[in-house]
């Protein structure tokens, strides 16, 4: 039975609205080449229509107490719980990722992230300072910044963009929502959960659109800042852009993952082969390059093989897929690009590496793994972003962390050690923002604070539980003179 086609339309200040721009978009399934919905590309007018709504709707929300804001933050993911199976069913359609595997947990996640953020909101305590004055008194509160823009990837398109508001619209932004022209539909269901829990109208508003819609509503008077993730040459157009509106960016990561000699091989494979699978590699944390000691190379390489025969591609709504379909052709390309570039610089491919024949569309990808990777290969240099694991050999660790860092991108690492010394020496000196010990580089937990490293390509401020929430306010200070106070 065919799915049947939407047509999608702006949400603004509380409704849904036909866009006026003359483009429009195909939204094609990754999983089964059905069209699924036709997409607008919103018009200037659409842009500063929302991005008025959301100017109106902000004070009034912030107004409210943390306890009312947290109230609402709590329906909607009582509604998304409630909802989750529809939901992580049209996402798996959209997207390509396996329903039971990926994306009922990404939906359930989704609901996470305002709970989090409801209690957060709560305990955001801030400091009564000393004074040299005995009549003057320091406080300090947090306020909402104001209007976001936000603008967020194909790859999780729930989990990422609440990540974005659950903890903005919990501290008192608006926010409007700009999500990636790939998976749209994602955020459609999703805003029509957060506006039938109760969220008053304009707090989020959606206009759909490429990147020239992004640049227009970055640049609008009525926002104030900016919250990205995604690739970092994406994220640099955004930051010029918006030139000095405060801004929160995520983009783009290279792993990776260090195989030390005394590791637990074993682990370490499942770890590697975890990372380079879900959501088919198309991660920001994937296993994007494994750099494993020459003295368990042949050991590490068998064990990692042996892990990823047990992955299985296929249909995302057979139970045991645990590897769906990649979600563009842009991105499979890249990978076509990658292996091709490595294998003539000599790397072997070991198992996959080319699309799947005999399947409803050609971003089937095979699971892949590839040896003898060199550190001059565009797998080494860039983020490959598909179901891969590469392994580059290394000779110590002083040679390992030299590699990890000869990066432009330092997101997360993940390291493989029986030795805590060890364990220490890497996480001072891996040029990342995040380091995982002894588990895989996909590792995380929604409210510990994720971003890159200074130096890098890979943006700043920290997507996580209330580590956002303090991106997303400002300090303000107060001086108070009791002296003359009654």
């Amino acid at each position: 039975m065919a799915t049947a086609v939407k047509t999608l339309q702006n949400f603004v200040a509380g409704d849904w609205v036909e866009a006026t721009g003359d483009e429009a978009r195909e939204i094609v399934s990754p999983v089964t080449g059905e069209k699924l919905a036709d997409a607008p590309n919103a018009s200037e007018e659409d842009v500063k229509r929302a991005a008025k709504a959301a100017r109106e709707a902000q004070p009034k929300w912030a107004a409210l107490s943390a306890w009312d804001r947290a109230k609402v933050c709590h329906s909607i993911a009582d509604l998304i719980e409630e909802r989750k199976e529809e939901f992580a069913r049209e996402l798996s359609l959209e997207q390509g990722k396996p329903y039971t595997a990926e994306a009922i947990p990404d939906i359930e996640e989704t609901a996470e992230n305002f709970r989090i953020a409801a209690e957060d909101v709560k305990r955001m305590e801030t400091a009564v300072i000393p004074s040299q004055d005995v009549n003057k008194r320091i406080l300090t509160f947090r306020k909402p910044n104001g209007v976001y823009a936000g603008i967020t990837p194909w790859n999780f398109p729930t989990l990422i963009p609440v990540e974005l508001i659950a903890p903005g619209i919990a501290a008192g932004n608006a926010i409007v929502m700009k999500p990636s022209e790939w998976t749209p539909i994602a955020m459609a269901n999703f805003m029509q959960i957060m506006a039938d829990a109760g969220l008053p109208d304009g707090v989020v508003n959606v206009v759909y659109g490429d990147g020239k819609v992004g640049e227009r509503l970055i640049q609008d008077e009525n926002v104030d800042c900016v919250g990205f993730v995604g690739s970092h040459t994406t994220a640099e157009k955004i930051v010029r852009a918006a030139g000095l509106k405060r801004s929160l960016i995520e983009a783009s990561g290279n792993g990776p993952v260090v195989v030390c000699a005394d590791a637990d091989l074993e682990a370490a494979a499942k770890g590697a082969v975890f990372g380079g699978f879900f959501c088919a590699g198309q991660v920001c944390c994937a296993t994007e390059r494994v750099l494993v000691d020459k003295r368990v190379h042949e050991d590490f390489l068998a064990a990692v093989v042996k892990e990823a025969e047990g992955w299985k591609l296929g249909d995302p709504f057979e139970d045991d897929t645990l590897v769906g379909p990649m979600n563009n052709e842009p991105t499979a390309q890249k990978m076509d690009a990658h292996i091709e570039d490595a294998i003539s610089k000599g790397a072997e491919v070991v198992l996959g590496g080319s699309r799947e024949d005999g399947r409803p569309t050609g971003l089937y990808y095979q699971p892949t793994v590839v040896d003898r990777v060199g550190t001059d290969t565009l797998i080494n240099r860039d983020e490959t972003f598909g179901p891969i694991v590469p392994l580059i050999s290394v000779e110590s660790d002083d040679e390992a962390i030299a590699v990890a860092n000869d990066s432009h991108l330092g997101l997360q690492a993940a390291v493989y050690t029986t030795s805590l010394q060890r364990a220490f020496r890497y996480l001072d000196n891996l040029q990342v923002g995040n380091v995982v010990i002894n588990d895989s580089t996909d590792y995380w937990e929604a409210h510990e604070p994720f971003g890159g490293a200074a130096g890098t390509r890979t943006g700043w401020g920290r997507i996580g539980g209330r580590y956002t929430m303090l991106d997303m306010t400002d300090l303000k200070t107060v001086v108070l003179d009791v002296g003359g106070l009654t």
